[in-house]
């Protein structure tokens, strides 16, 4: 796979994301039309495929035995999927109703199909499986968007859903809250807050993890932790890291001690120390130089790896994400017309030409709206193509579900929507 883009990306800085921001605040952003120049050169629907980069300790949990520790895995897998986000402040173009991906990795033993099924709202939904038949990865993403005057925070709403096929086991979970600071002036950076709650819906347990706001002093930047219960709610085990990193398990009375200690060494140095204003940090903290402090008798789930030496360059990009929208004439004769690597906008400007990259994708929204009247006209609706809409099989909520034959290779009747 390709180690770099074929350009390096344009700076940001001669363009100001206020003079667009401030006509909306408080609003939906899926309605306001960006510069390209904020943009990242991969449709959302390449974005999402980044849950699949950890996909190792999918394969892992597959092979272990005990419940607790296959439930370590999946928790390691929900924290990792989220960990290239991580720097990454350009935004992913919208993806157009009936847009598609796909990967193939026999490297890391998946493929993975996902479409855009609605516009308004924003909904990609997407279908992971092992090529050993060892597991099932699917779900489907609203990201709600808002603005809030110095940040903008993204609230991915959906349901993961993940089939350990050879257990029969399912696990369902939600995405944390994603937050941007400083859209107006300093240093963009990200942090992901929230609970996240892991259910297996065999043995019923729960694993439920804490993504911790950064703070005042910045002490709980990217810090993750939780526990993993069984269904009476006794506790298993303590998960601890960062999801920027790392995440470590340990015994759950061991990780209390440790944190009674913490808080009791916090308090006497704050004790010593005038404590300042309680608003929001608007630099980025610093993280503390040892950045996870490894409780004596952890166990090491995961691991992040590093990003490569061009990564800056290159829109803070993993190796995985480098790779994402390359296109050999092979792949060109067999995806179909709607996959995002064939997608001009972004194309152009993965080539840095940015003024082409902006007329194109003016022209497909425009495009876009005008295939949306005429169908109005005709009152056709839009059918999707390889999903349908219906209830979670575990949880019970309203999810998209794969309807099949995609990798058939039979295309036809697909819309022209570039």
């Amino acid at each position: 796979h390709r180690t770099s883009l074929p350009f390096p990306m344009f700076s940001r800085n001669d363009f100001s994301i206020w003079s667009i921001l401030r006509k909306c605040i408080g609003m939906e952003l899926s309605k306001i039309t960006m510069p390209v120049i904020f943009n990242e050169p991969l449709s959302f629907l390449q974005r999402l495929t980044e849950y699949m980069e950890h996909t190792y300790l999918i394969h892992k949990a597959s092979s272990l035995s005990s419940t607790t520790e296959r439930m370590q895995c999946v928790a390691a897998f929900a924290v990792s999927a989220v960990a290239s986000q991580w720097e990454r402040t350009g935004k992913p173009f919208n993806p157009l109703l009936g847009e598609t991906y796909e990967l193939i990795r026999d490297d890391l033993g998946f493929r993975l199909l996902s479409e855009q099924v609605s516009h308004h709202p924003p909904i990609s939904a997407f279908y992971a499986e092992g090529l050993n038949n060892d597991f099932v990865f699917h779900g489907s993403i609203y990201p709600k968007l808002k603005f809030w005057g110095k940040s903008v925070e993204a609230e991915p709403k959906g349901t993961m859903t993940l089939e350990l096929l050879e257990h029969s086991e399912a696990y369902t979970w939600t995405n944390p809250t994603c937050c941007v600071h400083n859209i107006i002036v300093g240093k963009l950076w990200i942090e992901q807050y929230g609970n996240v709650e892991i259910t297996n819906h065999k043995t019923g347990e729960k694993c439920v993890l804490s993504f911790k706001p950064c703070g005042l002093f910045g002490k709980e930047l990217h810090k993750v932790e939780g526990y993993i219960q069984d269904k009476s709610k006794k506790k298993l085990c303590a998960l601890y890291g960062k999801w920027t990193e790392c995440l470590y398990s340990i015994d759950p009375a061991t990780f209390e001690a440790y944190k009674k200690n913490d808080k009791k060494n916090a308090e006497e140095k704050k004790s010593g120390k005038q404590v300042g204003n309680t608003e929001e940090p608007d630099e980025m903290p610093l993280p503390d130089s040892e950045s996870v402090y490894v409780i004596p008798g952890s166990i090491l789930l995961w691991k992040i790896t590093p990003r490569p030496p061009n990564s800056a360059q290159m829109y803070n990009f993993t190796s995985f994400a480098m790779a994402l929208n390359e296109l050999d004439k092979e792949m060109e004769s067999v995806i179909p017309k709607t996959d995002c690597r064939l997608r001009p906008d972004i194309r152009a400007m993965e080539n840095g030409e940015i003024d082409l990259a902006s007329e194109e994708k003016k022209r497909l929204e425009e495009k876009q709206r005008t295939a949306r009247k005429n169908r109005s006209k005709s009152e056709e609706d839009w059918k999707t193509r390889w999903f349908h809409q219906g209830p979670n099989p575990y949880t019970g909520t309203q999810d998209w579900l794969y309807s099949g034959n995609y990798w058939d290779r039979n295309y036809f009747n697909l819309p022209d929507i570039y």
